[in-house]
């Protein structure tokens, strides 16, 4: 069998890192060669709003290097990510552009919800944070990126203009850093974790880290506790290390810092802006626990690099769609047998209305799916479980769905209960208007067949649906006594009425009649 080689090029804000890699049937791939060169993509870029032409330059020859590197290799497939910095400059798109021209190197820039995804694929590559409530945070020279998640399941994500370089070209211009601006520093880290992460108390069991500033973290704790060992990837490190190692670092010099064991002298002028994040997010999450992912974004680039070549499954079968959003449920340890039942009632009522308003199958499988899912969110908590469904939905790897339709599934999950969609809910706000209509008619008829199976004892046999000019009527078909159920009905069908623009009724049709 020919060697397949994939390589995946990280262009971020401080440094540019290519990772080259051979699949291995049995692990899933090896690493052949990492590359780094330090360009500083996004020096001045606050103050100019540029990609200055020094940084340009020192990019392009890394990218030349790197490209000659991947040919050397016999490299198939080069996927390359540019994030915060390019992301952010005006001259951005020229860049990428001159880049392609100059080195044959193809750019995609990616946003800060894409980089967590990235970080978190390579996570759950390497710690079995099954049953645990935990956070993944990336910290880059431009944006810090954060995912909060329980075992395999990211509940909410963030990206926040607080990496290393932005924090420093902003705060810390002084050499010794000044005690004012160190405070400085530190109320503006706090007021904005408090602003973006809305007050929420996390409480998780630890956080996952990645990103040069953790590496270096890790490498200078190890040094202080004059321990040895061949990687710095799977160590653990305590907040209480943290702080005593800003402490240290803010003191010091420049030139002082380049010489602390374990940090290395290339980042001394921008670590203790990184470290001093680390600190606040500790904080802000409540954490005690720092664990270190010595490879982070490439090497989730990478992972969903080889799903896309199918030339690694990494345990991800392909099979019927059903089957595997029944799976993700099951890991949720949702109601199979409720959510089966909403399932195929709500399947009824869509091919009752589907005449008459054209919305298609797909329409019929998006509802589906977020029948089949709508209730995942009672793993996080019973209390607003609607929207944590949402969550754990929306940043669930649902690979026969593209990122609209998942965003729809999520929304119509999200709107099984409690208030209907309004203007100022932001997953709603951000769908397009015929989106919104999607919703609305799909989670009305969601919502009506939840609250259709009100005992979650599955006593209606199957349901009659007829669609008039006033009307949705509803029969019910089953054995037993069906108050609950029609109460049920009429309690949830509130979404239905308003998105149909027709009044319910809902009626006993007992079998034997």
């Amino acid at each position: 069998m020919a060697q397949r080689r994939l390589a995946a090029i990280d262009i971020g804000t401080n440094s540019i890192r290519c990772i080259i890699v051979e699949v291995d049937e049995k692990t899933g791939f090896r690493v052949l060669d990492d590359e780094k060169s330090t360009v500083r993509l996004g020096e001045g870029l606050t103050e100019t709003g540029l990609i200055s032409v020094a940084a340009w330059e020192r990019a392009r020859e890394a990218l030349l290097r790197m490209r000659k590197i991947t040919d050397g290799l016999g490299v198939s497939f080069i996927e390359s990510v540019a994030t915060s910095a390019v992301r952010k400059a005006d001259n951005g798109p020229a860049f990428v552009a001159a880049m392609k021209e100059d080195t044959g190197v193809d750019i995609r820039v990616i946003d800060g919800e894409e980089e967590a995804e990235l970080a978190a694929l390579s996570a759950r590559h390497h710690f079995d944070m099954a049953n645990t409530r935990f956070g993944l945070v990336d910290i880059g020279g431009g944006s810090v990126e954060i995912i909060t998640a329980t075992g395999i399941h990211i509940e909410e994500v963030f990206s926040l203009e607080l990496g290393a370089v932005f924090l420093t070209e902003n705060f810390l211009n002084s050499d010794p850093i000044s005690g004012k601006q160190m405070a400085a520093l530190r109320k503006h880290l706090r007021k904005t974790l408090r602003r973006e992460l809305d007050g929420q108390e996390f409480a998780l069991q630890c956080l996952i880290g990645s990103g040069g500033t953790i590496t270096n973290i890790g490498n200078m704790v190890m040094a202080r506790r004059n321990e040895q060992y061949d990687s710095v990837h799977g160590y653990e490190v305590l907040h209480s290390e943290i702080v005593h190692l800003l402490a240290v670092l803010e003191r010091k010099s420049c030139k002082e810092r380049r010489d602390i064991a374990g940090l290395s002298p290339e980042r001394a002028d921008i670590i203790v802006a990184g470290v001093a994040a680390v600190d606040a997010l500790m904080h802000a999450l409540g954490t005690n626990l720092l664990k270190i992912n010595e490879r982070g974004l490439r090497e989730g680039l990478i992972i969903r690099s080889l799903m896309k070549h199918d030339l690694w499954t990494i345990g991800d079968e392909l099979r019927e769609w059903r089957s595997s959003l029944r799976d993700f449920a099951r890991s949720c340890h949702s109601d199979e047998h409720h959510s089966e039942q909403v399932r195929r009632l709500s399947v009824t009522i869509f091919a009752a209305l589907e005449p008459g308003y054209a919305m298609g199958e797909r329409a019929c499988q998006l509802l589906e799916a977020a029948a089949l899912l709508h209730d995942v969110g009672y793993f996080i908590s019973y209390s607003k479980h609607h929207k944590h469904s949402y969550h754990l939905i929306r940043h669930a790897r649902l690979f026969d769905f593209s990122p609209r339709e998942i965003e729809i599934i999520a929304n119509i999950a999200r709107y099984h209960r409690k208030s209907l969609p309004k203007s100022h809910h932001d997953n709603y706000r951000r769908l397009s208007p015929q989106d919104q209509e999607l919703v609305m008619k799909l989670g009305g008829i969601l919502r009506l067949a939840d609250g259709l199976d009100r005992r979650r004892s599955q006593l209606v046999d199957q349901i009659k649906c007829r669609l008039s000019k006033q009307r949705i009527t509803i029969d019910l078909v089953g054995d037993e006594e069906l108050s609950v159920e029609i109460y049920g009905g009429y309690a949830k069908g509130d979404m239905i009425e308003t998105a149909f623009s027709r009044k319910l009724v809902i009626r006993h049709n007992p079998t034997h009649s």
